[in-house]
């Protein structure tokens, strides 16, 4: 009981929200008649997700969950090992870290095609730009979380003979950790639109594909199902990347609770 008490203080305002959004808008569209290639009610897209789950959107919802799944986990590979050099080389850290941040001012709608044309539509161009899209974020807090390092602690291991490698694997990537999980959660909830982008630009499967197809048909309670769906991979991956968080970092979550 204690525990669902907790539950319910900590989700149950949104949940509120979420419902009241869904009554708002299933009385929307029964007060206004909105047709439904406009505005599909909540139910009607409740049924075409069951009705369309077997014949489309299960294999769909398959393809982009591995390119999600695989982009961010390259994604998390490269931010870390690019943030870990960073952090050891001062000139590779000004040298780089200009190029990181302009590497993001391209907007990705520009680059899915690009990616398209060069690598066709197999799944290589949706991980390259899951992979870009998810990385910059677990960079970044990487490398403010080893700069916030307590220098005395530093210090300290320094008087122990402790050599770079030690106060790093000791110190410094402990105390970054949680830094590190604030990247890893914005990443996550990156991943999936990145994916769809490039299912938008090139690709014979995935839900962007099926949302592609669907919306010149006026199949809005299709694309409505395929964003639902999205929208629980998102969920899901960060919810994941915080329960993960939760059980190597439990020292942050102590603090947050305080």
């Amino acid at each position: 009981m204690t525990r669902l008490k907790e539950s319910l203080r900590q989700y149950g305002p949104a949940g509120v929200i979420v419902l009241a959004v869904l009554g708002a808008w299933k009385l929307a569209t029964s007060v206004f008649g909105v047709e439904e290639y406009i505005l599909p009610a909540p139910d009607e897209v409740i049924t075409t997700l069951i009705d369309r789950w077997d014949r489309t959107l299960s294999s769909a919802t398959w393809v982009t969950l591995k390119e999600v799944v695989v982009g961010f986990a390259i994604a998390v590979a490269a931010g870390l090992l690019i943030a870990c050099a960073l952090h050891f080389s001062a000139i590779a850290r000004r040298a780089i870290y200009p190029l990181l941040i302009g590497s993001q001012t391209i907007p990705v709608v520009v680059i899915a095609p690009i990616l398209a044309i060069i690598f066709g539509y197999s799944i290589t161009p949706k991980l390259i730009l899951v992979a870009l899209l998810c990385f910059f974020p677990i960079v970044v807090g990487t490398l403010d979380g080893l700069a916030a390092v307590d220098p005395q602690l530093t210090r300290m291991m320094r008087t122990l003979y402790g050599n770079r490698w030690s106060i790093f694997l000791r110190v410094e990537f402990p105390s970054a950790l949680p830094s590190m999980f604030t990247g890893l959660r914005l990443s996550a909830a990156y991943a999936a639109t990145a994916a769809v982008f490039g299912e938008y630009s090139g690709s014979t499967d995935g839900l962007g594909h099926v949302m592609r197809q669907a919306v010149p048909q006026l199949q809005s309670s299709l694309v409505f199902a395929a964003i639902t769906l999205l929208t629980a991979m998102s969920v899901a991956l960060f919810v994941l990347v915080t329960l993960l968080e939760n059980v190597l970092v439990p020292w942050a979550k102590e603090g947050k609770n305080r």
